[in-house]
């Protein structure tokens, strides 16, 4: 045991380590958390020999929960509402056509047998949210066209259609379904699972603002029981679980919830750990030396999805909405492939009507490959076809982008220069509309009243309203790109107008507040204070 608990440890530490490796070389994340569990497992290394199939669904499933339920607790809808309708039609109709076009290549092409050909487009018809999210917050992909939001919803909800259309292939192998069964299977799928989930998320909404928690952190432990409820409820009566999980997820990520933000947080770093023990767990279930036997048929699906299903998908529902062809194009280069797939390639192997673990290895090698070249090159491929915008921020899809409230709290240090020190607080004169919230002392936190003593190295917590008017005030977001005549000149020296004022600057994921011996660097982005219709910088 105490072995065990070191090994996983050491996991742990070398996925976080690896994130951030691979980040900086442009490498999908989820690429290493693949490679430390093959370098792990039977073939590599450590000889780790783990080839249960029934137990790494079961974990995987559970996994994927989460991770549909992050999908949509973080997307915000104000952002997403207006490309809803194409997102929508990709993540049902989009399964679809995918699935359809890519068992007839397999069936044509490889000679599969129609309905295995079919199940192989059916496994692979989804697109990986983790993926697509992790590359745009990452790499900061600011595409045109409300792209970001339309591959946010896409990868996030298309999974339960492609789930859906696995179980009743799957069912259709084993046995011989007519159309009313199949059209009740259908039906059960999603009206259960978007009833179960809409009413399960109210009720939770309900509760979230209207009972008060004992202890911080049982509001995300109890997000947590509501996205396995949202799972198991429908499953019980034939729906779709991952459907009922993410439309949860989605009506909860967008409630005026209280400590909205701190539960975004929570479930991006549970889904960045359900996203570690998910790969991890399928490089383990992988024999390398078999996958030789499998690349060649796996590298024609991949070419075939990459350059002719996904285009034909994408012309066809997108171009009713008149959508630009750079548009179209990379929205078809971004249809990454990941776990969903791998995941519902195990739901095939342990069925019962099927049990073939060939699937596996070819839609491993179809999602290392679709990781490796798309999810690499999205960025570069981005700037090829124009899709870059530089007034955009793909942060704003996203729910913890910023959390919208009328109250703004700020910290001040007092050190052993400044005027209020030894003052009270009657005294010290402070600006009408804040107010001391809180003093921080020597690792205690002091109430403050009138006649309470400022002292050195106190840090005041100071409450006031967000600004929110429109009287003519703005933030610019000022990206410096490697052309800008402003690197390596200190901020005092830039053309900025006297009206303006640089109030910060984030840096490699850091936020500056800047002084005027600040130097700019390539990559800064300025968050500028300025009067519109002054504001200046070239």
């Amino acid at each position: 045991m105490t072995l065990f608990l070191l090994i996983s440890a050491i996991i742990l530490i070398a996925c976080v380590i690896g994130s951030k490796l691979s980040t900086r070389f442009g490498v999908p994340t989820l690429v290493f958390f693949i490679g430390l569990g093959m370098l792990f497992g039977s073939d590599g290394l450590f000889k780790i020999h783990f080839e249960d199939y029934s137990l790494a669904e079961k974990i995987c499933s559970a996994a994927l929960i989460f991770i549909m339920f992050y999908g949509g607790f973080g997307t915000k809808w104000k952002t997403a509402r207006p490309i809803a309708k194409q997102a929508v039609l990709l993540s049902t109709f989009g399964v679809f056509i995918t699935a359809a076009l890519t068992g007839i290549f397999c069936h044509l092409v490889l000679g599969l047998p129609p309905l295995e050909g079919l199940l192989i487009g059916a496994v692979l018809s989804s697109t990986d949210a983790a993926s697509v999210f992790s590359i745009l917050r990452s790499q900061k992909l600011n595409l045109k066209y409300s792209t970001a939001p339309m591959l946010e919803i896409e990868s996030g909800s298309n999974d339960p259609c492609a789930y859906m259309l696995t179980i009743i292939l799957l069912t259709s192998i084993g046995s011989s379904l007519n159309f009313f069964d199949i059209s009740y299977l259908i039906f059960a799928q999603f009206a259960y699972g978007i009833i179960i989930g809409v009413v399960l998320a109210f009720i939770a909404s309900w509760i979230l603002k209207n009972v008060q928690f004992g202890e911080n952190g049982f509001d995300s432990i109890f997000l947590v029981a509501i996205a396995l409820a949202a799972y198991a409820l429908p499953s019980l009566v034939d729906g779709n679980g991952y459907l009922s999980t993410y439309i949860a997820g989605i009506i909860l990520g967008n409630q005026n919830i209280p400590k909205k933000k701190n539960l975004v947080n929570f479930f991006d770093a549970f889904n960045g750990m359900m996203q570690m023990l998910i790969f991890f767990l399928l490089g383990l279930l992988v024999f390398p030396s078999k996958l030789p036997y499998y690349f060649v048929p796996a590298l024609f699906i991949a070419i075939f999805l990459t350059f002719i299903a996904r285009p034909i998908t994408m012309a066809i529902l997108l171009s009713p909405f008149k959508a630009p062809l750079n548009q179209q194009l990379i929205m078809s280069w971004a249809g990454l492939r990941g776990a969903a797939s791998i995941v519902f390639a195990i739901v095939a192997v342990v069925s019962p009507n099927y049990a073939d673990d060939s699937i596996f290895s070819i839609v491993f090698c179809v999602v290392l490959l679709s990781l490796l070249f798309q999810g690499a090159l999205l960025p570069s491929a981005s700037k090829h076809l124009n899709m870059i915008d530089e007034h955009e921020n793909v942060l704003k899809t996203f729910n913890d982008y910023t959390d919208e409230n009328n109250i703004h709290f700020t910290c001040l240090e007092l050190n052993n220069s400044h005027p209020w020190i030894n003052k009270q607080i009657r005294d010290i004169g402070s600006i009408p509309g804040t107010l001391i919230a809180a003093i921080l002392r020597k690792g205690a936190t002091i109430t403050p009243k009138g006649d309470t003593f400022l002292r050195d190295g106190d840090t005041l917590i100071i409450c006031a309203k967000t600004y929110q008017g429109n009287d003519n005030i703005t933030l610019n977001e000022i990206n410096i790109d490697s052309n800008n005549e402003f690197i390596s000149k200190k901020l005092r020296d830039i053309d900025i107008k006297k009206d303006s004022l640089v109030v910060l600057i984030q840096r490699n994921g850091v936020d500056i507040i800047p002084d005027g011996d600040t130097i700019l660097e390539e990559k800064d982005t300025l968050v500028v204070f300025s009067q519109k219709n002054l504001f200046h910088l070239a």
